[in-house]
């Protein structure tokens, strides 16, 4: 695994092969078992079971400090629980294979375009083919063309798309993206949101942390609704959006606020 810096996407395992391909069922479902992540005196996740699956993306929904990071934190492996236990195809999280995690606000490293994403590839181990697989990708995000502006200088947007070219870059078959356009305009929300569709199309396992609940009814297979760091409802995002079953999932697409 690549040391973690807060903001860079964090791969864990690598591809023998170095392509893209979709998520194998050996790695899936990821299985939280009443896990609690405690913090001096404060319960952050609080005996929290969920069972993530294969399929259509599954997005974490709820308002701010309801736990979505921590959540996506635990499944990448970069903290541990206090209590409970995740397993990754009835295996523990150590041996899951190709994870990626995309932050809220990506680091980038200071150096041009095509040389944030061969970093990538050559640190998990999938740059075989070097500047070919790099135009790739830089396709696949839209980027193609952007090979050799500094990373730091591209737009909001634009980072964003680098941010997960890098991630596909790690050859996942789970994506973890924490709210990846909150901070973004709506014209840079739907160039992002294409890409992530496209990414799931592919067969990528996506598990996306946002308090938006359009953006949550645009992409989302199910939905898991967390507030107080618990989990209030996990259903369809069909079933949910049409029929909420708890008073908290109820009240959150009213508007009103979970605190």
């Amino acid at each position: 695994m690549i040391e973690h810096d807060e903001g860079l996407e964090v791969p864990s395992g690598r591809s023998a092969s170095g392509q893209l391909v979709s998520a194998e069922p050996g790695d899936l479902p990821i299985v939280f078992s009443h896990v609690s992540l405690v913090a001096g005196p404060v319960a952050i996740l609080d005996d929290l079971s969920l069972t993530i699956a294969s399929g259509p993306p599954t997005v974490l929904l709820g308002p701010n400090g309801s736990g979505k990071t921590s959540l996506l934190h635990l499944a990448m492996g970069l903290i541990p629980p206090s209590r409970g236990s995740i397993t990754w195809g009835s295996r523990p999280i150590e041996q899951a294979r190709r994870l990626a995690i995309v932050f809220q606000r990506p680091v980038m490293l200071r150096r041009s375009v095509a040389a944030n994403v061969l970093y990538a590839l050559r640190a998990s181990g999938n740059a075989a083919q070097g500047g070919r697989e790099v135009e790739a990708i830089l396709e696949r995000v839209g980027l193609l063309g952007f090979e050799d502006r500094p990373a730091r200088r591209l737009s909001g947007g634009e980072q964003q798309r680098l941010a997960l070219a890098r991630a596909l870059a790690t050859d996942p078959q789970v994506l973890f993206l924490d709210e990846p356009t909150a901070s973004l305009d709506p014209a840079a929300t739907r160039t992002v949101e294409e890409i992530i569709r496209s990414i799931a199309g592919s067969g990528v396992k996506i598990v996306m942390a946002t308090h938006d609940l359009g953006q949550a009814r645009r992409l989302a297979g199910d939905v898991a609704l967390l507030a107080r760091g618990r989990i209030m409802e996990h259903a369809s995002a069909e079933s949910l959006f049409a029929n909420p079953q708890s008073p908290e999932a109820a009240a959150f697409l009213r508007g009103d606020l979970l605190v």
